[in-house]
């Protein structure tokens, strides 16, 4: 930055001035905090001396195919180097706080027909590491750091599989310790992150906006997803952070369905779980969203209200020190009396259905998960568990506490699925349901609302900023007239 001296000038008060302010950018200002991450790695493994190797993800073609499979890098090496290139790897000598990165030798066949891989130079003016050097040059690096070290310092590398390709023999090496530490090191996230996070959601936000501003010209889901993936490879982001999900009718009861090539017709609501990826770092976005200018029935809007008040009435609770787990038993509560007002579920105390596991018929998901280099991102320990039918339809759930910095989902939801319902029929749970009433809203399919939320000191930051509710509901109609 260029520092203007006040001092030196002649300036009269009558004088007019035009001061600006010019600022010129540096290469250094904004790379990925790698040698940050990997200190914190090391932190999390608790060890003085040591040497991270890590292996980037190589190029692999199809099977029986010379064409190469879509690039996705692997999220450990990622997250201590961010090198999104392939057939990369990465050292980090604890004892001496060095972090090296190794590309790809120089290949003129592939050059010429794929251009040029990362050279040395221009990864040291992209990358936060302390050398940077050819592959060439890492078996002989790692055969001095070994006769040096190796015979008290361990070797820690993600999996078996990884082993260095060295002819030491004897090597000493923990293949069982990083992978913990390291989820650990990703469970609360650094402002670079949470920027990428919050830019993921930008451009997540501008796609779902789009959807509802068209959703009446369209007939088919594969539309949705269509026009989904067109908005946000347009505004920069060429990769989703997992499949876009745009289930309509019953289709929206199956909680991962991917299919999205099914006609409208007469259907309700379509489900788009849908979130833009940026930089490797994901958003998780979920809208339910009328196929008509308004609530197309009351089966609609008011399970669409229950949702919205599960999803409310947990995010407001958001804070540092709260355990998750008390959110997820606060949304199936609601659930419960909600239901009980519809008339889907019987009489009976909430804590009976609750302990019956007759409400997870309806609410079967965890109600949230970190997000990060992965949708359902790592952490020292999750903070929902999915259920697993058949252990009584009740989630297992962990206990950690919110931590600032930690990036969560609340993602309420209720469905009629009717495999699920005809399940449920055989189980004892069953006497808290009215089963008939409850398939009534099968053609409904099912409502989930979902945000990803910063932990802050003193509460949370809702990344999300896609409209929902009210907001969803006055763009639709306004783009119907």
């Amino acid at each position: 930055m260029r520092v203007l001296d006040l001092s030196k000038l002649d300036i009269s008060p009558d004088d007019t001035c035009d001061i600006r302010i010019t600022v010129e950018t540096d290469s250094e200002c904004d790379k990925y905090p790698a040698k940050q991450h990997a200190r914190k790695v090391a932190a999390k493994l608790g060890v003085r001396d040591g040497l991270i190797y890590l292996v980037g993800k190589a190029t692999i073609n199809w099977g029986d195919s010379d064409q190469p499979r879509p690039f996705r890098q692997r999220r450990y090496f990622y997250y201590l180097s961010g090198v999104e290139e392939a057939d990369c790897y990465l050292t980090y000598d604890i004892r001496n706080d060095l972090l090296t990165l190794y590309v790809p030798n120089f290949s003129l066949q592939h050059a010429i027909w794929m251009g040029p891989t990362l050279t040395v130079d221009e990864a040291r003016l992209r990358y936060d590491a302390d050398r940077f050097r050819y592959f060439a040059a890492l078996r002989g690096d790692l055969n001095a750091w070994v006769d040096q070290y190796n015979k008290d310092s361990p070797i820690y590398i993600l999996h078996s599989t990884q082993k260095p390709e060295i002819s030491s023999e004897g090597l000493l090496l923990d293949d069982t310790s990083l992978i913990p530490a390291m989820n650990a090191a990703r469970e609360v996230k650094d402002e670079y992150e949470i920027r990428m996070i919050r830019k993921a959601n930008e451009v997540s936000a501008l796609a779902h906006r789009n959807i509802l501003e068209n959703i009446h010209r369209m007939s088919n889901e594969g539309e949705i997803e269509g026009l989904f993936l067109d908005t946000c490879v347009s505004h920069g982001s060429k990769n989703q952070s997992y499949e876009i999900i745009a289930g309509s009718g019953p289709n929206a009861a199956v909680l991962h369905y991917v299919k999205n090539d099914e006609d409208f017709n007469e259907r309700q609501l379509v489900c788009l779980d849908a979130g833009a990826e940026w930089n490797c770092y994901a958003s998780d976005v979920t809208r339910t969203i009328p196929l008509g200018k308004d609530w197309p029935s009351a089966h609609a809007k008011d399970i669409y209200a229950i949702v919205e008040e599960m999803q409310e009435e947990c995010i407001k609770r958001v804070r540092p020190g709260l355990r998750f787990r008390d959110l997820q038993e606060l949304a199936h509560v609601i659930a419960i009396k909600g239901l009980q007002r519809l008339g889907v579920l019987k009489i009976g105390t909430v804590e009976e259905i609750r302990q019956s596991g007759a409400s997870s018929i309806f609410f079967p998901h965890g109600l949230g998960h970190h997000v990060g280099l992965e949708v359902h991102d790592v952490s020292a320990q999750p903070i929902t568990a999915n259920g697993h039918w058949p252990r009584e339809f009740v989630p297992e759930m962990s206990t950690p506490l919110l931590q600032e910095g930690m990036v969560i989902t609340i993602e309420p939801g209720i469905y009629f699925n009717r495999l699920a319902l005809e399940n449920a029929r055989r189980l004892p749970l069953a006497k808290y349901i009215d089963l008939d009433k409850a398939e009534q809203y099968i053609p409904l399919g099912g409502v989930r609302i979902e945000d990803d939320l910063l932990v802050t000191s003193t509460g949370y930051e809702n990344l999300t900023t896609a409209p929902k509710g009210k907001e969803m509901l006055e763009i639709i109609r306004g783009h119907r007239e």
